[in-house]
């Protein structure tokens, strides 16, 4: 299928499985969709199944977004928790649609819980909810992530997925590769069709034909991803730099806090040392997973360039642990790791002109396919090491692949039937039955940060706020007036962004803010959050509009 007639099939509100080769165009097509959407003024929830995945894309997890988070199944009890959540309950009636990108790192249990909620919050037993779903993935690429002892589940045998009954959208251009031998390869590799002379070709490929790029290493275990790192570091002559990570709060939490936490706890690097970043900071040029190059220290702080030639000096970050809107523990670091070599699991949803590939340890399926897919030539991939089982791919993901296959080009016959003034009528109804209009002139699709950056000013004060500055030193920064940085304020605090202790420094210090405060809490008593007006009124008009907006503020962090 184009990627055009899965557009058009997208436009028409149907629930939908993106599926396709790495390098078809999933993203682009998903991109184009998302700005068809926003210009339609329907409001699109953006996930994905992990983090990494998330930043590509420009959204957010899966459980994050729902509201199931670490939890593996869901209780009456937590279904009545998420359903009294206001700000998740009140994203999630106010989406029109909902996008799950990388698809086949879900585990399928995971994605019942999702319909689970979704039902729930919104009160309908239709397909989540009723609203229009997207999965988007490649189920020849990494697999769910399960703890010991776990079975995993193909999200594509879900209950979900069988309620939900997608149209499956398989694109079969190729965008990535244009290197016919690889793409023969990686064809075969998805019929579970490899011979020999396919092993064969791949122990040829023993160097890179480009002499002026430097290599990413992608190895299956982490112990190799930071003996390589640590060897290259070491190699690198000048003064070595050492950042160790604080923690705050009680011991069990930091200590799962700096396990999950993609900045490593003891952080050494030198001029010249490859990174990548491990944090979102769209404001500053950086997302998770950003490669740079160490070119020099400023205040103690590293200095990164970026493959964009962008120079970002680097600050420490947090990663808290907030539960009822208190921060129970949280550790400090710079937001950066060594990256001369990475895993293959980070690697998904890469484009990488020049790889070295170490498949000698591989032990989950895809691995091997994910790997090579990293690269558009192969005269940019070069084998360090190959197990007999790397490239072999689920046997059940193959079958499966072709029903697939078979519903896709069904749903392409039935669409070329139509006419297209048809279509367009489909794409109009689904559009006004959501309170929007259909787009006119053209639509440019943004780039993923670019979406992102757009809501991210709230970002840029959070990070002022996190620092102590002042309500003044903001609005300078920010070149803001008071009641905006407010409005920053209140809207942090609707997306359980801040906590308390990010706004206690505002408090003024004099002593009449004592008997301020009591009065306006008095009147928020009485009349609520929703308008400062009565506030204003019930404290006899003593008190200015922005120390109002403190006092509501700390009210509902309280």
């Amino acid at each position: 299928m184009t990627q055009e007639r899965a557009l058009d099939i997208l436009k028409t509100g149907a629930n939908v499985f993106l599926t396709g080769e790495p390098g078809a165009g999933k993203t682009y097509v998903i991109n184009q969709y998302i700005a068809w959407l926003e210009a339609a003024k329907l409001n699109v929830a953006v996930t994905a199944s992990t983090g990494i995945a998330a930043t590509h894309i420009g959204g957010m997890t899966i459980h994050s977004w729902s509201g199931f988070g670490i939890r593996t199944h869901l209780t009456p009890m937590d279904l009545d928790f998420i359903s009294s959540n206001e700000k998740l309950v009140k994203r999630i009636k106010n989406a029109h649609v909902l996008i799950i990108d990388e698809i086949s790192m879900l585990d399928g249990r995971a994605l019942d819980m999702v319909d689970q909620i979704l039902r729930t919050v919104r009160q309908s037993n239709e397909a989540f909810g009723g609203m229009q779903t997207i999965l988007v993935g490649d189920f020849f690429q990494l697999p769910p992530v399960t703890r010991q002892g776990e079975v995993m589940v193909y999200s594509f045998i879900s209950q979900a997925w069988q309620r939900l009954k997608p149209l499956t959208c398989y694109l079969t251009d190729q965008y990535r590769q244009d290197d016919e031998l690889l793409l023969s390869l990686l064809g075969s590799i998805r019929r579970n069709q490899i011979e020999e002379e396919h092993y064969t070709l791949l122990q040829e490929q023993t160097s890179i034909a480009y002499e002026h790029l430097e290599p990413t290493r992608l190895y299956t275990h982490n112990a190799d991803v930071d003996a390589v790192n640590a060897t290259k570091l070491g190699e690198l002559p000048g003064m070595a730099r050492t950042f160790r990570m604080q923690g705050t709060g009680r011991k069990p939490l930091i200590e799962n806090l700096t396990k999950n936490c993609l900045s490593p706890a003891i952080l050494t690097l030198k001029e010249d040392a490859m990174v990548m970043f491990t944090k979102n900071n769209f404001e500053a040029g950086y997302v998770n997973g950003t490669l740079g190059r160490v070119v020099a220290f400023e205040e103690s702080l590293p200095v990164v360039e970026t493959a964009d030639g962008i120079r970002i000096t680097v600050k420490p970050v947090s990663w808290e642990v907030v539960e009822e809107k208190k921060v129970l523990a949280s550790i400090e670091q710079l937001p950066l790791r060594l990256a001369w070599a990475i895993t293959v699991h980070k690697s998904q949803g890469m484009s990488l002109d020049a790889a070295e590939i170490d498949l000698s340890k591989a032990f989950v399926y895809g691995q091997g396919y994910v790997a090579l897919s990293r690269v558009r030539t192969l005269d940019g991939l070069k084998v360090l090491g190959m197990h007999p089982n790397a490239l072999q791919v689920d046997p059940r993901v193959v079958e499966q692949d072709k029903r697939f296959h078979a519903d896709s080009d069904a749903a392409e016959e039935a669409f070329a039937a139509m006419e297209e003034t048809d279509v367009s009528s489909m794409h109009e109804r689904f559009v006004i039955a959501h309170g929007g209009a259909i787009p006119t002139g053209e639509v440019t699709a943004r780039t993923p940060v670019a979406r992102v950056q757009a809501i991210s000013t709230f970002t840029a004060t959070k990070i002022l706020l996190q620092e102590k500055k002042s309500l003044q030193e903001i609005v300078r920064a920010r070149s803001l007036t008071e009641s905006t940085v407010w409005a920053h304020v209140e809207k942090l605090i609707d997306d359980s962004d801040i906590t308390l202790t990010h706004i206690e420094h505002l408090i003024p210090e004099d002593g009449d803010w004592e008997t301020a405060k009591e009065e306006l809490f008095a009147a928020l008593d009485t009349h609520g959050i929703e308008r400062l007006k009565p506030l204003y009124e019930e404290t006899g008009e003593l008190y200015d509009y922005n120390l109002i907006r403190l006092a509501r503020a700390l009210y509902r962090l309280q």
